[in-house]
């Protein structure tokens, strides 16, 4: 496709959706596996994505660790935004797929000159990694206003590190504020997950809009409703766990599970009917 032919704006892209994949139970194990390969391969380069976000990570602990009623919804929050966080992941496993260079040129091209191909820079197309970064950051931030405000607001006393939050909140014996914010939690990471589950990559890879994008994850979930859970509970264990090492173990579980959604969206995505999303 010559550049002239690609279209301007994502609204121009031909409507069809990628076809949406079924898979057996168990294939979040392999989409681990390939992530732990490219891991291996790419080396230091993702080892470094996840020493940024564990630095973050730590950094938000210790601004807040005296205010743990906003640093449960933080920490909570922080995660709602690393599917886009780790984009640049994405592109490495990408670029191996291919057999080309995983080094840092692909990390800069991805954040800062994937878009080269566009004419308009105000069209929808030039702007839907960003639309979706700030959309997931708004979310975020919902939660986390929602989350403080439910721990000030009624846990019996002041939370204000985590062994308050273990008494007042975990173990409080009079009325269900835990599994209340649990609950709320849950409604609130529930779509963003079914919306961003392959979105991220796709937007990547391929020219479409973001509401294609987002509604395609949809369909991969509802026609994958059981091995979507467990990949949803395969990341969240795996997230604890980085975190319950003080966050050094997010050094390889963040390059890990990015690598891994690159895999997943392979497999459940064929995407090849749409437009490529060329890197300079």
């Amino acid at each position: 496709m010559s550049k002239n032919s690609i279209p301007r704006d994502c609204e121009t892209v031909a409507r069809a959706f990628p076809v949406i994949r079924s898979v057996a139970v168990t294939r979040p194990l392999h989409w681990l596996a390939l992530g732990w390969q490219d891991l291996m391969h790419c080396g230091w380069i993702s080892l470094a994505h996840g020493l940024v976000l564990s630095l973050a990570g730590a950094t938000i602990v210790a601004v807040f660790y005296q205010r743990f009623w906003l640093l449960a919804g933080a920490l909570s929050g922080f995660l709602l935004v690393a599917p886009v966080l780790a984009t640049s992941l994405y592109a490495l496993s990408r670029a191996r797929e291919r057999g080309e260079e995983t080094d840092l040129r692909v990390v800069l091209r991805t954040w800062l000159n994937w878009q080269h191909n566009h004419f308009n820079k105000w069209s929808n197309d030039y702007w839907c990694l960003v639309q979706f970064g700030a959309l997931l950051a708004l979310a975020g931030t919902g939660w986390v206003l929602t989350s403080a405000a439910l721990i000030t607001l009624l846990a019996p006393g002041p939370v204000l590190n985590p062994i308050d939050f273990a008494q007042h909140v975990v173990l409080a014996r009079h009325g269900f504020l835990f599994e209340l914010w649990l609950a709320v939690g849950g409604v609130l990471a529930a779509p963003i997950f079914a919306s961003s589950v392959i979105a991220i990559p796709l937007l990547l890879d391929r020219r479409l809009s973001l509401l294609q994008a987002v509604i395609s994850s949809w369909k991969v979930v509802l026609t994958n409703p059981v091995p979507m859970a467990f990949w949803a509970a395969l990341i969240m264990a795996f997230t604890l766990l980085g975190m319950g090492t003080f966050m050094l173990g997010l050094v390889v579980v963040v390059p890990v599970l990015g690598h891994a959604s690159w895999h997943a969206y392979r497999d459940l995505v064929d995407a090849s009917a749409l437009p490529e999303r060329e890197l300079p």
